[in-house]
C-alpha cells in the first residue's frame, strides 16, 4: 500500500470496499479500530470490522461515489452516495457520512451515518 497522506488512506479504504478486498481495507486500520454504524451497530478490533465488511445481509460489493472530502487535523470526513443489493430486499440507495479519526498513520475509528434514498 503507497497512500501516505490521511486522504490517500481514505482513498484506499474505499477502494477496498468496492473490490471487497479485505485486506486491503484492514491495511488501513490500527489493531483496536471502532466501527460505529449509527443507529445499527458498532464493532470493536479488526476481526469484528473484518466480519461487517461483507455482512451476510448484503450481496456483492457497494457502489461508493465519495462526493466530497474535508480534512481537520486527525480527522477525514467525507460524504457520498452509493449503491448496495440486500438479500432480503433488493438494490437499495443510500447516502453517507464518514468521519475517519487517526492515530499513528492509520484509521483507528469510523463513525458512519447512512441515510436510505428512494
Amino acid at each position: 500500500m503507497a497512500a501516505t497522506t490521511q486522504r490517500e488512506l481514505v482513498e484506499e479504504y474505499f477502494a477496498g470496499f468496492r473490490d471487497s478486498d479485505h485486506s486491503r481495507i484492514l491495511a488501513t486500520l490500527t489493531d483496536d479500530v471502532e466501527w460505529i454504524i449509527h443507529g445499527h451497530r458498532s464493532t470493536r478490533g479488526k476481526a469484528e470490522f473484518d466480519g461487517e465488511i461483507e455482512n451476510p445481509a448484503f450481496v456483492g460489493s457497494p457502489e461508493l461515489e465519495v462526493q466530497r472530502v474535508f480534512e481537520d487535523g486527525p480527522v477525514v470526513v467525507t460524504t457520498g452516495e452509493g449503491r448496495g443489493a440486500s438479500v432480503e430486499h433488493g438494490p437499495f440507495r443510500f447516502a453517507f457520512n464518514d468521519l475517519f479519526t487517526f492515530r499513528n498513520g492509520l484509521i483507528t475509528r469510523v463513525d458512519s451515518y447512512v441515510v436510505p434514498l428512494s
